[in-house]
């Protein structure tokens, strides 16, 4: 996250990958995750681009990813364990502005909830002084 991003700005994540299949995991995966509240596939995206020496000419799927920047590793991590190209684009853009109402949808939406804890009992302390036994009354 850059300097500039506060953690909760939002922002909206592009990246592209070259199946529907790919697409939908990604998607599925960040939003399960709580890491994005919503994800575009635009399908039949014509990508022209130079890797490796070599001017490409691909057919893809391009994400766009609602999040804030808070989320921004995470997504990451997703896009990169899913992504099967070497380089996988991550590009995030900070939203200026937004509906008051979208944004509170997007914060709601990744925020993760609460663990309850688990209520505990008063904590026993084992006693330093080994307790006497009585002696039997007879």
């Amino acid at each position: 996250m850059s300097n500039c991003m506060r953690s909760q700005d939002l922002i909206v994540v592009v990246t592209s990958v070259g199946t529907e299949e790919q697409a939908l995991d990604i998607a599925h995966a960040l939003i399960r995750n709580r890491q994005a509240a919503c994800v575009n596939l635009i399908p039949n995206v014509h990508s022209i681009y130079r890797w490796k020496g070599r001017v490409c000419d691909d057919g893809e799927f391009l994400l766009l990813i609602k999040s804030r920047a808070r989320e921004f590793e995470g997504v990451c991590e997703t896009i990169q364990k899913i992504n099967t190209y070497e380089l996988p684009e991550i590009l995030a853009y900070r939203v200026d502005e937004s509906s008051p109402g979208f944004a509170d949808w997007i914060t709601r939406t990744t925020e993760h909830p609460k663990r309850k804890s688990k209520k505990k009992g008063p904590k026993l302390v084992a006693s330093p002084v080994p307790l006497r036994r009585r002696a039997a009354s007879r």
